[in-house]
């Protein structure tokens, strides 16, 4: 079949492990015909969102992508907060797609999307959805004008068309009815998850004794990992508060990713001490191999996809616990802390530490339960509504 993949209602990022990213590689792993359509809006060299030409090219995996031109018929500040863009239609009619996927449904030009499918009733159009109160409507202009008017328009405007509305967390399911009023029947969750392409199961010991080694750490080291964005609402600089308060020489904190400028002297000079290992950026490949060498996750602030990708690979994991946002436990491989203070960051750790049979149990769950149920492989099929032998 024919996959037209739309990325236009946010930011699309070049070779990142975003769902974005993975989906239409893995479907084209599948075996089918995969284009992409994104807006020109990225991550710059400066880790900061910006814009790039418009223009085609294929991505690291071969998928031919074309990054569409805002209209400029209206100013360029109005018609990227609205996300009107030219020639979509024509891409669309060009590809001639058998599904359209759409990432997000906040953008104006979506209607170009219905028209097609109007047109071509046999076309399968799926929307999913990672817009919460938590990551987007945050205030009341935000909520009641841009989503609860604009946003619940464009949702509006492809539901006749839309097989299935998908969240991609609990709490997203919800948005999406609440906010969008789109049909409880329509919508369902879909989860983000692990890249299980490129995860290597099979060699998991080595992997974990070559990354330990590089980084001077022991077995008997009880290694705890965390990074991604760093910045304060991920809370990352309080954990790593904690290990230098704890001081204790079984622990070691491993902290990925780079600083926003708000945190990018307290994260360096928290870097310094003995019990943490920050390793700056790295690849979606590596973080793979960063997680099978701990033994123990930790996010004590809001979601990003590392919560899926960790259960994903099996690893034990703390999350701060968010209304809608459970579904990351799967009986038991993970805890939850309520405020995320460093007090309570320190006694979760401790409480770990000190009990290997919690620990063990937690990764016994981990590994029998995640890498089953939040495999990209298996959730790439659900999206499109295919089997595994199909």
């Amino acid at each position: 079949m024919k996959i037209l993949h739309c990325c236009l209602a946010q930011f699309y990022v070049d070779n990142y492990g975003y769902q974005e990213n993975i989906l239409p590689k893995m479907h084209m792993l599948q075996g089918h015909e995969v284009a992409i359509l994104a807006s020109t809006e990225t991550y710059l060299k400066s880790s900061k969102l910006g814009y790039v030409e418009p223009g085609s090219y294929f991505t690291e995996d071969g998928i031919p992508i074309t990054r569409l031109p805002y209209v400029k018929w209206i100013p360029h500040s109005i018609a990227r907060k609205i996300r009107k863009y030219e020639g979509l239609l024509a891409a669309i009619e060009s590809f001639e797609p058998d599904i359209i996927f759409s990432h997000d449904c906040q953008f104006l030009s979506i209607r170009d999307i219905a028209s097609y499918a109007r047109q071509h009733p046999t076309v399968r159009v799926y929307v999913d959805g990672h817009a919460d109160c938590i990551n987007s409507a945050r205030n009341w202009l935000s909520k009641n004008l841009l989503h609860r008017v604009i946003y619940r328009y464009c949702a509006q405007a492809i539901a006749p068309y839309t097989r299935k509305f998908y969240g991609v967390l609990p709490l997203r399911v919800k948005f999406f009815e609440a906010v969008y009023g789109i049909s409880p029947d329509k919508v369902e969750l879909l989860v983000m998850g692990a890249d299980d392409s490129i995860v290597d199961f099979g060699r998991k010991d080595i992997i974990r004794a070559s990354v330990r080694n590089a980084l001077g750490l022991q077995e008997r080291h009880f290694v705890i990992i965390t990074g991604g964005k760093i910045d304060k609402r991920k809370n990352i600089h309080t954990l790593m508060k904690a290990v230098r308060h704890l001081n204790r020489k079984d622990v070691r904190l491993i902290v990925f990713g780079t600083p926003d400028e708000s945190l990018g002297s307290e994260i360096e000079e928290l870097s310094k001490h003995e019990s943490i290992n920050f390793v700056g950026w790295i690849s979606s490949e590596k973080i793979y191999h960063y997680l099978f060498a701990s033994d123990l996750a930790f996010f004590p602030g809001t979601h990003s996809v590392l919560w899926e990708q960790t259960v994903g690979v099996g690893i034990p994991a703390v999350f701060k616990r968010w209304d809608g946002m459970q579904h990351v436990d799967l009986g038991g491989n993970c805890l939850f802390v309520e405020t995320g203070s460093q007090e309570e960051i320190s006694e979760v750790i401790v409480g770990l530490v000190d009990n290997r049979s919690l620990h063990a149990s937690m990764k016994r769950i981990a590994t029998d339960r995640g890498p089953h149920m939040f495999a990209y492989s298996e959730i790439a099929r659900r999206a499109i509504e295919l089997s595994r032998d199909q």
